[in-house]
């Protein structure tokens, strides 16, 4: 029975955007029914988004339940808070425990789930949500770090920073520090964007390398600088992703423009590499010639999102709100699919990719990027271009 009902509500966002103009409220809001919807009919449990075999509590998990509960907020829709009530009741229990979940692995990216819990804990509070994120908290606290004090990417990764790292903890962290009045923690978020601008910033390209190595002893990283040697598209995506999450709760001041100021030089400098006939982006940023670099969904779709909001919260110039219609555009005709069902899919998605690990090396050549498998429903895609099309169907704010 609820397989019909969702295939009916597929139906019906199909029908709506057909009859709905370009560049409405509605007609964005009807992408994110469908992708939302769709999600669902993909994976109708969401632990097992990004086809894992057993349950997991991860970041890919974490995104999609934000988007997911941001399209309820957005449409009223219930099925879709359910669709995470369901994940989060399956994962924590009446005293904040998380299935799955070890503190002392000290992975950045298992952090991420707070920032849905925030969400979740907005639309419904319960304490379990809270204490779930107290204790996501405390891992932060013992986290292990740089000699400047950066969170390290993972303790099997250590001494290295990594883009990703930053969208991992930081709205998480901030949102909890400025919640209890945390003035150490909030200037600690602060220092991580700091010390990422100034060890992977390069100021030729005006882009970020993916990692940086303070030890040196990665075979990927540069002996002189420590960065590994490409820019990847999605490393920049979450960078940006994070900034524009962050501005929300960080308060007036120093910190605050800082990151106004770093996030201004990078959205610039990323429009010099977005390909100027789809406006998306390359796997490989900097080097849209290279035989067998493609259009990369995942990374236009943070994009998207990041420049809608941005341009709507004032963090960035009007501007870029068009800019985000544009990638829109560009996914539309390019890269969003219908199936024979009737739902509907996002290709091009690079399914992973990271710095070094076991057993396979991966050195952060060109050949390694463009290795990795391109999928289709990547949830680093599906969260973003849901978030996106709500974002684009809302007024820039007025000050």
């Amino acid at each position: 029975m609820k397989r019909i009902f969702l295939s009916l509500a597929v139906l019906c966002s199909v029908s709506l955007f057909a009859k709905t103009p370009k560049h409405e409220p509605a007609y964005y809001l009807s992408y994110a029914r469908l992708f939302a919807t769709s999600q669902m009919e993909h994976y109708p449990e969401l632990w097992r988004t990004d086809n894992v075999k057993a349950p997991k509590w991860d970041y890919t998990q974490a995104l999609v339940a934000k988007a997911m509960l941001q399209a309820y907020q957005a449409t009223g829709n219930d099925a879709y808070f359910d669709y995470v009530l369901k994940f989060a009741e399956e994962f924590i229990d009446d005293e904040g425990n998380i299935k799955t979940y070890k503190m002392h692995d000290f992975n950045i990216d298992r952090v991420n789930g707070g920032s849905f819990l925030y969400v979740l804990n907005d639309i419904k509070p319960d304490k379990r949500w809270e204490l779930a994120n107290d204790r996501l908290f405390m891992q932060l606290t013992e986290h292990p770090r740089t000699k400047e004090g950066g969170f390290w990417h993972k303790k099997i990764y250590p001494h290295q920073m990594w883009l990703d790292g930053l969208y991992m903890a930081e709205p998480f962290y901030i949102r909890y520090a400025v919640e209890h009045n945390m003035d150490k923690c909030v200037q600690d978020v602060a220092t991580q964007f700091r010390l990422v601008d100034k060890y992977t910033y390069d100021k030729k390209t005006g882009l970020n390398y993916h990692g940086w190595d303070e030890s040196r002893e990665q075979k990927w990283s540069n002996q002189e600088t420590g960065c590994s040697p490409n820019f990847w598209s999605r490393s920049m995506a979450w960078y940006v992703m994070a900034m524009v999450d962050v501005l929300d709760y960080m308060p007036e001041g120093e910190n605050r423009e800082m990151l106004l100021k770093m996030l201004k030089r990078t959205a610039k400098n990323l429009l010099k590499y977005q390909d100027k006939k789809t406006h998306m982006w390359y796997q490989l940023t900097a080097l849209p010639k290279e035989k067998g670099n493609y259009l990369e969904s995942t990374s236009s779709a943070i994009f998207c999102y990041a420049f809608a909001k941005a341009a709507n919260r004032g963090y960035l110039p009007k501007k870029y709100k068009k800019e985000a219609q544009k990638i829109f555009d560009g996914m539309v005709n390019n890269v969003f699919v219908f199936q024979d069902d009737k739902t509907i899919s996002l290709e091009n998605c690079c399914a992973v990719a990271g710095l070094g690990g076991k057993p396979r090396y991966r050195d952060g050549s060109v050949e390694y990027y463009l290795s990795e498998p391109i999928i289709k429903d990547d949830p680093k895609g599906i969260g973003p271009i849901i978030m996106a099309a709500i974002e684009l169907s809302k007024p820039i704010e007025k000050k």
